[in-house]
């Protein structure tokens, strides 16, 4: 309401009311301060028991007390006021993994860097602990800083850190190291010092295996109660992607626990000869999968996802589905390891078996078994890839592998194997001889690369019409990877490991699904013109 204006000469009660009027404003500032205060309150009793919550999080995890992923759902589930919830899936198998040795890899943005935060926190109550968690650069390393911070400061109220030597201390005295290691020879910073867990933020930028097997021997501790890991995350691709496929994806399918083998023997890592357990293996590796689709904040308005989908098509496999297979200029790129490798079973009455070949001896031979089921559909049971053999004692191994095969319905070995060098037999031959026997393989590179590539496809019902066991490891292993030939686009470079390959399409020569299947028939016991003087001992 309007102040009335007071006439010339008259006196009013102005005084008073503006002394009124300041008085109303004081109480009102008076009331919201009050509400302001009691929202603050609030605030910070929320607060303290997500602290609280998030402590006995991390306290379930870092006792060891955690061993699955339902144990942590089950966690979750009693309280859902956490500072730091693992997504449902390979970031909560993750934290729960007890092999030795991890590696958290796939699609981009599935919140791998993150679950290595927390999992560095496994024994953070224990003063005994001591982390090391590493990337390749300083600049890298900062983002690893950042985020930490975020969850620490919240975990462990009293924890520290040390800005000049990038050190966590927490309230027990464990302590977690930030560093970096840009080169290989980096790594002799860390001589002499041990730590409890090792992990590598983002691996594949490491070209070589060096750096990972050197900080194997940092892992120690004298404490009893702490179990020593090593962890890391990594994108498909990149300067290392080849030694991590090779060490992490290839020797078993993925969320599989299995012994760690050496990554240039391929062979099974034992304890040595004066160890008490000598001859038995050391420890066990798993490969956990990341996808985009398992980190619902960035698939919440899927900007993140349609931007992986505007990459070329060999980054958006790599980044987008986490793809290990695929490579830059690969000759065959349908292969998917998940649609395609299957894993073992025992093979039907009746399924008609066929060996196909390809012989070395200062590079690999590799020897593939394969049956056809009643649709027509090849199946690769078995895999022998081995050098340094002779053709007879190649054949001693293959009749003793196929004891309890039964006759095989055919068998081709590579048809330059029938060529002589001397007086003597040729490796064919040889191994005829020995009781092995084979006919000469359609050896047509075109028309073979063809049919591994119809084998790959998929058929009407949409499924392929090859499987592979994934006991077959080198098939696997080097089929999705060979590149194509620099000088002929039709063909796949001959310079690379093509040995199983070779095998595989001489194989698949001889059940061609272009070709009718009484023709098949006709033609699978008929010598070629060109080697009637050869013994082919069907």
């Amino acid at each position: 309401m309007a102040r009335p204006k007071l006439k010339p000469g008259e006196q009013g009660n102005y005084h008073v009311s503006r002394k009124e009027q300041e008085t109303r404003k004081v109480r009102k500032r008076l009331r919201t301060h009050q509400r302001d205060l009691k929202k603050q309150e609030q605030k910070s009793a929320n607060k303290r028991e997500k602290i609280k919550n998030n402590k006995e999080l991390i306290n379930v995890i870092q006792s060891g007390g955690v061993t699955t992923n339902t144990e942590v759902e089950k966690f979750l589930e009693d309280d859902q006021e956490l500072v730091f919830a693992p997504n449902t899936g390979p970031q909560t198998d993750f934290l729960a993994a007890p092999e030795k040795e991890v590696l958290y890899g796939g699609a981009a943005g599935g919140g791998k860097s993150y679950a290595m935060l927390v999992d560095l926190l496994r024994y953070a109550n224990n003063s005994n602990h001591r982390a090391l968690l590493l990337r390749r650069t300083l600049a890298e390393l900062t983002e690893l800083i950042d985020q930490s911070k975020k969850l620490y400061f919240h975990a462990f109220p009293k924890a520290k850190f040390k800005e000049s030597t990038k050190t966590w201390e927490f309230p027990s005295g464990a302590t977690a190291l930030f560093s970096y290691v840009d080169k290989d020879d980096d790594v002799y910073r860390y001589q002499g010092q041990s730590f409890t867990w090792i992990g590598i933020d983002e691996l594949g930028h490491y070209p070589s295996p060096y750096v990972w097997n050197y900080l194997r021997s940092r892992l120690r501790t004298a404490d009893e109660t702490i179990e020593t890991y090593m962890r890391a995350t990594a994108n498909p691709g990149g300067v290392g992607g080849w030694w991590i496929k090779k060490m992490f994806i290839d020797p078993e399918p993925p969320n599989t626990s299995f012994w760690a083998t050496d990554i240039d023997t391929e062979k099974t890592l034992v304890y040595g000869q004066n160890h008490v357990d000598s001859g038995k293996p050391l420890f066990h590796r798993k490969f956990i999968p990341a996808r985009l689709t398992d980190n619902p904040y960035l698939m919440k308005t899927g900007e993140y996802e349609a931007m992986l989908y505007s990459l070329p098509e060999v980054e958006r496999k790599r980044l987008l589905e986490g793809d290990w297979d695929v490579a830059e200029g690969a000759a065959f790129t349908e292969f998917n390891r998940s649609v395609h490798v299957v894993q073992p079973f025992e093979v039907p009455e009746g399924w008609a078996k066929i060996r196909a070949g390809d012989y070395g001896y200062s590079s690999p031979s590799c020897i593939l078994w394969g049956a056809i089921d009643w649709d027509g559909n090849l199946w690769i049971y078995r895999e022998l890839y081995i050098k340094g053999y002779t053709g007879e004692a190649l054949a001693t191994l293959i009749r003793e592998m196929e004891r309890t095969d039964g006759q095989m319905s055919l068998s081709v070995l590579d048809k330059s194997c029938w060529n002589r060098t001397g007086l003597g037999p040729s490796i064919a031959e040889t191994m005829i001889r020995g009781g092995v026997r084979w006919i000469p393989s359609d050896s047509n590179r075109l028309s073979g690369k063809i049919e591994v590539h119809r084998r790959l496809a998929m058929n009407e019902y949409g499924e392929p019409r090859l499987r592979i066991f994934s006991t077959c490891t080198n098939l696997v292993r080097t089929l999705p990877t060979l590149p194509l030939s620099k000088t002929n686009s039709e063909d796949v470079d001959t310079k690379a490991d093509d040995h199983a390959y070779d095998a595989l399409r001489y194989m698949c020569m001889t059940r061609q699904i272009s070709t009718p299947q009484a023709a098949i028939f006709k033609n699978m016991y008929t010598r070629p013109p060109e080697l009637t003087d050869a013994t082919f001992g069907y």
